[in-house]
């Protein structure tokens, strides 16, 4: 063969080794808390390593993680080798083969049914499916009622060839009892989009996406949840309890020290657009929502294995199309923005940053800081004004001094106005649900929390919170007060919780067993103290001054309201 005929051939098969490199993207929800727990282990005991500070992680991610830690079982203890056979059979799929779980149906070459859990899979040269159904039912009883939750529907995940990806999930979710999750509620709770009956509601959930993936990035258009911001007890950045939005999204890790994370979101503001309606039979107008979008990325570096140092910055718009401009992920959008909207309301931008350590053998160390409407002059110590922001502090220790044991400890400290805007339709929410920190603005928490895994798929979790709220504060940029010109000036530079008007001190035992792939029971009993306080300080430009009776009702569940030993139990198939 001639040298440039071999010289061709060289760039054909290194092109076909690009092509053929199998890198599939389905998302793992985050509400699988037990993978995620997992991995977090294996990467404090310097087994594997990964950015958590961008959640879901791929399920073809995940697969590769379980494959390196069995490469180092050797330094596992015995339950976490029993974990890391249960998980790399439910990640079957990624690995190019069928699971074999113990009570099959039908079982042969290409494709199977199991029992438990109960499930549907095939595989072949070219196409693989995973089908499931979802079901399940918490009761949660406390002296003030009992609360009933069902919900059911199935999870369907593909892989096509060594790229494309296709995945629906599904819940209908029902509620007898009253809501625990409001816009206006201090609860950790997933929010959902509520159709309202005189005792409960329902609403469905319905999440998917396709996505094309290859060796070093991949890009997909999802409707999902999101989570960006290490934490073990809500994320201060996107927590991931709003619900789930369409986004476009694109993630690319060119190299081992880089990492680039993008989407462009379509949120829902909440908010009538007057221009906008179409007339019923009866000529009654049917007002939409106005349009609002997000567009977000997040870069990290890493230095040095195990040092992980984020940052990002996003802007949610307004606008009656989407923005060419925000499509862009690497940008500074405060800086597009001021050149879009030049002599006009500009959107609202924010800043965020995440730094996480796991170099010292066992210990997690992390925070995360959010920054709304970020200015370089109010860094100066001459300015009244100060930047929104939002901290968190946080660690994790794992199996030491004790194996199967870890202790985590968090402080978050949300400043005055943070996450808020003055127009309603920029503000840091979708449905009307923060996509931040589920304590909101001038609030802080303290959580602490010990953990013991004494076997596979059983973790008893102990854990501590006490969480206060200050003075609630409008958004009002100009105004006036008491016969004087006020600003939002007078707002931020209020102290920080100058009253604590609401208290939540919670202790929570919990008890959960993962019976089978994506088979769940749990128990949890919570002795609970949620109060409310009335100001002692004169009121404020801007500052909503409710009775103690009615910051109790803005913020809690009638429920969760005083002194309440809360128990809950359930049983669920999927997630």
């Amino acid at each position: 063969m001639k040298n440039h005929q071999k010289k061709y051939c060289s760039v054909f098969y290194f092109l076909l080794n690009i092509i053929i490199v199998t890198a599939q993207n389905i998302p793992e929800h985050i509400s699988y808390t037990r993978i995620y727990d997992f991995l977090d282990e294996l990467t404090n005991e310097k087994i594997i390593d990964v950015n958590s500070a961008i959640k879901p992680y791929s399920r073809q991610f995940i697969a590769k993680k379980l494959q390196e830690a069995q490469a180092n079982e050797k330094k596992l203890n015995k339950r976490q080798q029993n974990e890391l056979y249960f998980f790399l059979e439910d990640y079957a799929l990624e690995q190019n083969r069928l699971p074999d779980y113990d009570l099959p149906i039908e079982d042969n070459r290409t494709w199977r049914i199991d029992m438990l859990p109960p499930s549907f899979h095939y595989h072949d040269s070219l196409f693989r499916v995973k089908l499931m159904p979802i079901l399940g039912m918490n009761i949660l009883y406390n002296s003030n009622d009992k609360i009933t939750q069902r919900w059911y529907g199935f999870d369907f995940q593909s892989m096509i060839g060594n790229h494309l990806a296709v995945y629906a999930s599904l819940r209908d979710v029902s509620q007898k009892g009253e809501l625990l999750a409001e816009p206006t509620y201090l609860t950790p709770y997933q929010a959902g989009a509520y159709k309202r009956t005189n005792n409960g509601g329902d609403y469905s959930e319905m999440r998917g996406g396709i996505s094309y993936a290859w060796k070093w990035g991949d890009v997909a258009l999802v409707k999902d949840h999101i989570q960006w911001g290490n934490n073990y007890h809500g994320s201060n950045i996107f927590s991931g309890r709003t619900p789930s939005f369409p986004m476009l999204k694109l993630g690319l890790k060119p190299a081992k020290w880089l990492e680039i994370n993008y989407f462009h979101g379509w949120l829902t503001s909440n908010v009538i657009d007057s221009t906008r309606y179409y007339l019923s039979n009866q000529n009654e107008k049917m007002y939409r929502y106005t349009n609002k979008f997000l567009a977000a990325n997040l870069i990290t570096f890493t230095p040095i294995s195990q040092l992980h140092l984020s940052a990002g910055n996003s802007i949610v718009y307004a606008e009656s199309n989407v923005q060419p401009a925000y499509l862009i992920p690497i940008a500074f959008y405060k800086s597009m923005d001021h050149t879009l909207t030049m002599g006009t309301e500009n959107q609202n931008s924010q800043l965020f940053f995440d730094i996480s350590s796991r170099n010292i053998k066992h210990l997690h160390l992390f925070t995360s800081i959010f920054i709304d409407e970020f200015s370089v002059a109010r860094l100066k110590a001459s300015n009244k004004e100060k930047n929104p922001v939002s901290y968190k502090l946080g660690f994790r220790l794992s199996n030491f001094p004790l194996a199967n044991f870890s202790l985590t400890g968090e402080w978050t400290r949300n400043e005055i106005l943070v996450y808020k805007h003055s127009i309603p339709a920029l503000t840091w929410a979708t449905n009307g649900f923060n996509l931040g920190n589920y304590l909101g603005d001038n609030s802080q928490e303290i959580y602490v929390a010990l953990q013991y895994k004494p076997l596979r798929g059983l973790d008893i979790n102990l854990s501590y919170s006490q969480a206060e709220h200050g003075n609630e504060y409008a958004y009002i940029r100009h105004g006036t007060w008491q016969g004087s010109k006020a600003s939002v000036l007078d707002i931020i530079s209020e102290p920080f919780m100058k009253d604590k008007i609401w208290s939540n001190k919670t202790l929570s035992f919990d008890v959960k067993y993962e019976i089978s792939p994506n088979i769940y029971a749990i128990l949890n009993i919570e002795n609970s103290n949620i109060q409310a306080f009335e100001a002692a300080s004169e009121v404020a430009f801007g500052e909503k001054r409710m009775t103690a009776e009615e910051v109790l009702n803005f913020y809690t569940p009638k429920f969760l309201q005083g002194k309440q030993t809360t128990i809950t139990a359930g049983l669920s198939f999927g997630f």
